[in-house]
């Protein structure tokens, strides 16, 4: 071997070999020339461990309504509610009771007028808008077009007992369900304590709760309302809302009242 390049290329290799730390060919003890010599301090004689990790920062609790909920514990079901038997506190229940069906749908209750024992009672369902609003059943345009339907018959408001089954409006004028179960228990309770002699059912919501029958099929028949062992006879008509918004059915409701007539 030889050429020009042969001593340059022995001095590049002595260099590399230099540079790595390689300063003897030979040696009494072997030597690790490329691993780094530990640092000459007291922490570099410990055994190295492994580092732990850094405690993770705690999370804000969540909002209330996020937070899991604990199961609520089973409610014991209520009983019926218990209607007064007396009249005077079946009427103050009725005005101030926070259990009276029919009471929850609007906080002013439209309550009833009159005494016990009426020659005749006017009942309907419950209040419409306008008697909401007013605070007294048949208001307006249609309470003057009921005493014109009473006068027919020798009646005034001041002869009867008025009164609606439920004393407040249920959105969209109906109800149903355990609401509706309630207030059938109050109406009976109600009539057996009103005691009247007759009995003018006003809306097709009352004669089908009271008399078990529609409306129309209730047109010229003379209704008889089983009642504490006896029967009450009644008459049904539309409410006088509706007749001013139909106007035939008019002729419907004269065909009931003018059985109230008879035997007179």
């Amino acid at each position: 071997m030889g050429g020009p390049n042969t001593a340059l290329l022995a001095q590049s290799t002595c260099d590399w070999w230099s540079l790595a730390g390689v300063d003897a060919l030979v040696g009494e003890e072997p030597a690790g020339w490329l691993i780094l010599p530990p640092a000459n301090d007291a922490a570099a004689s410990k055994p190295k461990t492994r580092p732990s990790l850094a405690a993770e920062p705690e999370l804000a609790p969540l909002p209330p309504a996020l937070q899991r909920q604990e199961a609520p514990h089973a409610v014991e079901a209520k009983g019926p509610v218990v209607f007064p038997d007396d009249w005077t506190q079946f009427q103050q229940w009725f005005a101030e009771g926070a259990d009276v069906p029919g009471s929850q749908w609007d906080a002013r209750r439209v309550l009833p007028v009159g005494d016990v024992g009426a020659p005749l009672m006017l009942l309907t369902a419950w209040p419409e808008i306008d008697d909401q609003r007013d605070g007294a059943l048949f208001s307006g345009a249609a309470g003057k077009l009921l005493d014109a339907m009473l006068q027919a018959i020798g009646r005034t408001r001041g002869d009867c007992y008025v009164a609606s089954l439920a004393v407040t409006r249920p959105a969209g004028g109906r109800c149903d369900g355990e609401e509706a179960a309630e207030l059938d228990r109050l109406l009976w309770h109600h009539l057996r304590l009103a005691k009247p002699g007759r009995l003018l059912l006003i809306g097709g919501d009352i004669v089908r709760m009271a008399a078990s029958t529609a409306l129309p099929d209730a047109r010229g028949k003379l209704l008889y309302i089983n009642q504490d062992g006896g029967k009450v006879e009644a008459v049904a008509v539309a409410h006088p809302a509706m007749l001013l918004a139909r106007p035939a059915q008019k002729a419907a409701a004269w065909d009931s009242l003018k059985l109230f007539n008879r035997g007179r």
